[in-house]
């Protein structure tokens, strides 16, 4: 990605490809993003899989001209984030002409032991050549 929104500076997330191709996007801990003291604010760790199901889509769909709103997003929150850099990455469960569902994990040390997931469900606008 080339510039993030002023919301993903504001998390300082960064992407980096795993050993696979795989886009990770990790958000350092910091005083920005911190909820009670010593551990993560939700609302930072549901951004960060925002980004990460957001970014992997946008990275599938390529170059193509695709307006994307979400419709819907659960998040489950499965425990504390403390004091460590998070990690997300995303998998797109289905991608079709106008919707897309997509899946996020977040995690500190062990991918393992996620600290969150995330299912979103996006509607898909695909602008059609000579449209304006």
């Amino acid at each position: 990605m080339d510039r993030l929104p002023p919301y993903g500076e504001l998390l300082g997330l960064s992407t980096r490809r795993g050993e696979d191709g795989e886009l990770l996007w990790v958000m350092p801990f910091r005083e920005e993003v911190v909820g009670r003291p010593g551990y993560l604010h939700g609302g930072a760790i549901a951004g960060l899989l925002e980004f990460a199901a957001l970014g992997t889509l946008y990275d599938a769909l390529g170059d193509e001209d695709v307006t994307v709103k979400p419709i819907n997003v659960t998040v489950d929150f499965m425990r504390g984030g403390g004091k460590h850099e998070t990690y997300a990455a995303a998998t797109i469960t289905r991608l079709g002409n106008r919707v897309a569902n997509v899946e996020s994990l977040a995690w500190q040390q062990d991918r393992a032991k996620p600290i969150a997931t995330a299912h979103m469900n996006l509607m898909l606008r695909r602008e059609k050549a000579g449209e304006d």
